[in-house]
């Protein structure tokens, strides 16, 4: 690696990273936070089996599960205008971004509320409490415990998966290498460098989770 392209990559650092801040990093927390409610909603459906809102939400869980995200990204940002809906770029990849995330994590937490004995629900009940309070004060603080660990992981690889907001004109970590590179042609060493940036937010990420689980292992 010659004089040239290291000064090249130091310069690119800082404009690669400051997407990461502007764009990648808010875009994974909205959806993140956006997506978890809606997770919550759907495992809750589901549990409670209410007839035509639990069909409802399967399907809504198959088909987002069973497509690619860009495909998902696509038919968001360039096919709803076709039917009189538009959407700017950033909305489309919230909305699409949530929707992958409550319907991925909605399992997960589903599997964790099932986790929790039957018996907390029924002590719940014998001591006054309805469904929604059983499920708020004993149920979800349990559950959380377990799910914890499969929606950090999940945090990680949506902060991955924003790299294909380029696809809808969104100039975040990728796009800006792309057009860096467009103009220098070091395509490899630039490309590098923005797997790079995502490698440390999602190391900062990873830190944080195994302190947080530690700590929920130590509080029981």
């Amino acid at each position: 690696m010659n004089e040239r392209i290291l000064q090249e990559l130091s310069d690119s650092f800082v404009k690669l990273l400051i997407p990461g801040i502007r764009v990648t990093i808010p875009l994974t927390a909205i959806s993140f936070s956006l997506g978890l409610i809606l997770a919550l909603t759907v495992a809750l459906i589901e549990i409670a089996r209410i007839p035509v809102l639990n069909q409802a939400v399967r399907c809504y869980v198959w088909i987002i599960r069973t497509t690619p995200m860009i495909v998902q990204l696509f038919v968001v940002y360039y096919g709803l205008p076709n039917v009189g809906i538009k959407l700017d770029a950033f909305p489309s990849a919230i909305l699409v971004f949530t929707l992958s995330v409550g319907a991925y994590c909605s399992e997960t937490i589903r599997a964790a509320i099932l986790s929790v004995s039957s018996g907390q629900m029924e002590a719940a009940y014998c001591v006054g409490m309805n469904y929604l309070q059983a499920m708020w004060h004993i149920v979800l603080p349990q559950a959380f415990r377990t799910a914890f660990p499969p929606l950090s992981n999940s945090l990680i690889g949506l902060v991955k998966d924003t790299s294909l907001a380029y696809s809808v004109a969104i100039v975040e970590i990728l796009a800006t290498a792309q057009r860096i590179a467009a103009r220098t042609y070091d395509y490899f060493w630039l490309y590098c460098e923005a797997g790079l940036i995502y490698m440390i937010i999602c190391t900062i990420l990873t830190f944080a989770q195994r302190k947080i689980e530690k700590k929920l292992e130590r509080t029981g």
